[in-house]
């Protein structure tokens, strides 16, 4: 019998990440979440749970030791997959007009939680033989995004990340790819469209209109369909998939909206 998947997920306790608990949950798989959120009073998804401040070094050498005690001192064991997932919209607005601390705590959570993360969560796997880890960037980490240059920049930073690990590692049976999500409909996404609706003065519907179309298939993905690939690149199926930056997005053709043109 196949033993069940341990996995690890931050930022798992709303949009995309929690969708991808409830999916490798429904895999079969063990989970544990880390989401401040959780900390926050956050509603957690059915497993296991820490909420934690990911950008913090110290919280997050805490965690990990809580994710790779025994089974019967109620860790996981040992860890096969890290969805390092845990992410923030960022403000919106010109360059001109951002503060640096908007800027640091975007890289902060973007950035330095998931370079926090695969620094534990590697040595485990490669103790172990192998295992997966998937990070979750946007398609803004590929084309650019206007009036969201730390969001962007942050998303950069994932992309690159994820293809020098996949260098390091992969000799180690360790698999690192980057996952890619378009506009997802949810909470986040509705803030920055009202945001950028306060902005632009366009009413939020016409600004979610715009979005829409700069997707082929004209319309928003779903948290559950980032889950699904993330349970696909995890599993022996995509056994050699390695080193890739995989866009779940409908076909976006700009990131550029009406109201920016």
């Amino acid at each position: 019998m196949t033993k069940p998947q341990r996995v690890l997920i931050t930022g798992g306790a709303a949009g995309i990440g929690r969708a991808m608990a409830h999916a490798f949950i429904d895999n079969g798989a063990r989970v544990h979440v880390a989401d401040l959120e959780v900390a926050r009073g956050g509603e957690p998804v059915g497993c296991d749970f820490t909420g934690v401040d990911v950008s913090d070094p110290e919280s997050m050498d805490t965690l990990f030791e809580t994710v790779l005690a025994p089974n019967e001192s109620g860790g996981l064991g040992g860890l096969d997959v890290l969805c390092a997932n845990v992410g923030i919209a960022g403000p919106t607005g010109a360059i001109e007009d951002l503060e640096p601390a908007d800027w640091d705590l975007t890289m902060a959570v973007n950035v330095r939680s998931a370079f926090l993360s695969c620094r534990r969560a590697i040595p485990a796997m490669r103790a172990a033989g192998g295992g997966s880890i998937l990070l979750t960037s946007s398609t803004a980490g590929i084309t650019g995004f206007p009036m969201r240059s730390p969001y962007a920049a942050s998303k950069y930073a994932i992309v690159g990340l994820g293809d020098t690990l996949a260098m390091e590692v992969g000799e180690f049976g360790i698999r690192v790819n980057v996952l890619c999500p378009g506009s997802v409909d949810g909470e986040r996404m509705r803030k920055v469209i009202d945001a950028e609706a306060n902005l632009s003065g366009q009413s939020a519907s016409d600004v979610r209109a715009a979005y829409e179309k700069q997707v082929s298939m004209r319309t928003f993905v779903e948290g559950r369909d980032i889950a699904a690939m993330a349970v696909f690149l995890a599993s022996p199926a995509a056994r050699f998939v390695n080193g890739q930056v995989i866009s779940v997005d409908g076909g976006l053709e700009t990131l550029r909206t009406n109201w920016r043109t």
